[in-house]
């Protein structure tokens, strides 16, 4: 760690506990002026590894980007750019005059109606797929390239603090006035562009910085896994997903049969339930590419510790399902969750060898609303 990123940590803490802040800006002056993105990116993953939360860090993180503007300004870039970080600040754009928009609604408030209100925060959910993009495309590339770009987990705290907002105020809205919740709507508002504020003057800068024409040549294809926010879907430059084997006709032989390993991907693929396993490191091995994907899955997830594959938040439960797994307490862990008007089954098993070693964890994930709904029996074969 050099000296600068340890005076650069004192500031930061500094301005979390309250401390005076012009006599801290007057004596790191000097390293507030030349502050690079990557350097804050740094100097957050240390705080991280520190023992702080993302969401505390929540807490301050906008009051230090206002000081820092001016040198991370100097970084931003909009010449040159990659199709994939293209897509991203268009996207980001459409999201800026969605909000510049309803801010000219606002100024009357005796003509604001919950159904305006409630479409503004409906056209918001839109941004979900640009947040999930961030997540699991973007953020997976880096974190390959170096351990303190762990430290960007902070961004996803605030991508959950924002769905957590969008999801309250839509209910609420239902059966509140909007003048009634303008503190609320406000904060929404301001989170959002703080959001897109943190991805130009960090996020993107330091991708192009870091990252090579052909990974985001992989992360403009990957994108579409996710979908995309207000911008028409570009196209899609042709692409097949092809399996690297030397010999996709090996066969595999066992006590109850035999397939041909092309077979057994093909079947992978066609079963009607996501699955992805994690293996004996705690990384990302595999996933089945399934025609209709409950959550989005795009290759960049491969090789990354599955702890980043979570909200910060989450991470805890991730933790203690594999502990139970590796120390054989448990032999399956499950949930159930209700998701846009789906019900999802979640189920985790430890994968063990001949012997009973661990190796690994399966995620399965499967829409199970038509099965809840069963009744009866059905005996006949009825196609139409």
């Amino acid at each position: 760690m050099t000296e600068k990123i340890q005076r650069l940590i004192k500031y930061c803490q500094g301005i979390y506990h309250k401390e005076d802040g012009v006599l801290l800006y007057k004596k790191y002056l000097k390293d507030i002026k030349t502050i690079t993105p990557e350097e804050l990116i740094i100097v957050e993953h240390e705080q991280l590894k520190a023992g702080m939360s993302s969401k505390e860090m929540l807490t301050f993180v906008d009051k230090l980007i206002n000081v820092f503007y001016e040198s991370l300004s100097s970084y931003q870039t909009t010449t040159n750019l990659p199709d994939f970080l293209r897509n991203m600040i268009d996207e980001n754009k459409a999201l800026e005059s969605i909000l510049d928009d309803f801010k000219e609604d606002m100024k009357d408030m005796n003509q604001m109606t919950s159904k305006r209100t409630l479409a503004f925060v409906t056209a918001l959910k839109g941004y979900n797929n640009h947040m999930e993009k961030v997540e699991n495309i973007l953020f997976s590339y880096l974190e390959k390239e170096d351990e303190h770009f762990n430290g960007l987990q902070i961004m996803w705290s605030l991508h959950d603090e924002i769905r957590l907002l969008m999801k309250v105020l839509s209910k609420s809205l239902e059966t509140i006035l909007p003048k009634e919740m303008m503190v609320e709507i406000g904060r929404l508002y301001f989170l959002l562009y703080g959001a897109v504020q943190k991805q130009n003057l960090v996020l993107f800068p330091v991708s192009m910085n870091r990252l090579t024409k052909e990974q985001f040549e992989s992360m403009y294809h990957e994108s579409f896994d996710y979908g995309f926010s207000y911008i028409e879907t570009p196209e899609k430059l042709g692409r097949t997903r092809i399996p690297k084997m030397d010999q996709l006709n090996k066969v595999i032989q066992t006590e109850t049969g035999h397939l041909e390993i092309e077979t057994l991907i093909s079947i992978l693929n066609v079963l009607p339930i996501d699955f992805t396993f994690v293996d004996e490191k705690d990384e990302v091995a595999y996933f089945n590419d399934s025609k209709d994907r409950i959550f989005p899955r795009s290759s960049s997830i491969i090789g990354r510790n599955v702890r980043n594959c979570h909200p910060p938040e989450s991470v805890h439960v991730v933790e203690d399902i594999l502990k139970a797994f590796k120390e054989g307490e448990r032999e399956h862990a499950e949930f159930w969750i209700k998701m846009k008007g789906m019900m999802i089954y979640i189920y985790y098993l430890p994968i063990k060898d001949g012997r009973g070693n661990y190796k690994g964890t399966l995620e399965i994930s499967q829409e199970i609303s038509g099965l809840r709904a069963l009744d009866g029996e059905k005996r006949l074969l009825d196609w139409k």
